[in-house]
């Protein structure tokens, strides 16, 4: 049974699923690349935001993850829509401005649009990468509950930079599963999202799970969808996640805005939010509100 909520209550979910990337991706940032022994090994069980890391970040700065979001949305803040190109834009002044880290593919698709306005980048089976699927948050906000609408968004963000066939159905499938939350579906009709994509990919499986937490998408998804589908709460579901090492600030990025969505702004401990630059949380917010009331559900 999924709720029918007012633009009040989906401004919430959207706020918290904006706040909840960008605690995931601070949260996660100090460990990635870390094996999972390793971070026992230091931190016992991880779970502050203290930055460091192979970054050597603040505490509570976020990475590519969060500033690709934002690059996004606010395009289409500026352009009051939808446009490829005026996405692709902000992606090279983002790049231009020497950001603490990026993506090979990533940096490769906007250096082809700054070269040659590429739009779109050639297929490319070894482009599976998770870059593409940890800025699904914003095309999610903007077309709900336009199911078409999403498909669209979510195909033309990506393709400015991946173009794969695991990298499309995770953005699909992490979409799909943002539109359900923020109708206030349970975790068992998530679940039966995540089984169909399974059903389609099976390197998207996690059951059992294969302890992978790498920056393949597949391996990136398997391990969000183990921790969220077993944490009881937001800050389990997080801890959990980026305790797997890895690409830790994506994972966790991607964690974070699915359990943000789902648990609601409450359920993010206030230790965390704390470490949150004012600005930058500010900001969340307000793009939140503005993707919500521009979508179909808020017209």
């Amino acid at each position: 049974m999924l709720l029918h909520l007012d633009t009040d209550e989906l401004r919430q979910r959207a706020r918290a699923a904006f706040v909840g990337m960008a605690i995931g991706d601070a949260l996660g940032a100090t460990v990635e690349f870390m094996t999972p022994s390793e971070i026992a090994a230091q931190y016992g069980v991880f779970r502050e935001i203290i930055g460091g890391g192979w970054l050597r970040l603040k505490p509570g700065q976020v990475t590519d993850d969060t500033e690709m979001a934002l690059c996004i949305a606010r395009a289409v803040v500026k352009t009051r829509g939808w446009s490829r190109e005026a996405i692709a834009r902000e992606f090279a002044a983002w790049l231009k401005s020497r950001p603490v880290d990026c993506g090979d593919t990533c940096r490769k698709g906007i250096r082809s649009f700054m070269l040659h306005g590429t739009l779109e980048v050639p297929y490319n089976e070894w482009d599976g990468g998770n870059g593409a699927v940890m800025r699904m948050l914003p095309p999610a906000l903007l077309s709900f509950p336009d199911g078409e609408l999403l498909r669209n968004y979510a195909l033309e963000q990506a393709r400015l930079t991946h173009h794969q066939a695991q990298s499309d159905a995770g953005c699909l499938c992490i979409g799909s599963m943002l539109h359900l939350i923020l109708q206030g579906a349970s975790k068992n009709r998530l679940r039966k999202e995540v089984d169909a994509l399974v059903a389609d990919h099976q390197q998207f499986g996690f059951d059992p799970y294969r302890k992978l937490a790498t920056a393949y998408v597949a391996d990136t998804l398997a391990t969000v969808f183990h921790h969220f589908f077993r944490g009881r709460d937001f800050e389990e579901c997080l801890v959990g996640t980026v305790n797997q090492g890895g690409d830790a600030d994506t994972t966790g990025a991607i964690c974070g805005m699915l359990a943000g969505g789902y648990y609601g702004i409450d359920a993010i401990p206030k230790r965390w939010l704390k470490k949150l630059d004012r600005r930058l949380l500010s900001e969340l917010e307000q793009l939140a509100d503005y993707l919500v009331d521009a979508s179909p559900a808020g017209h």
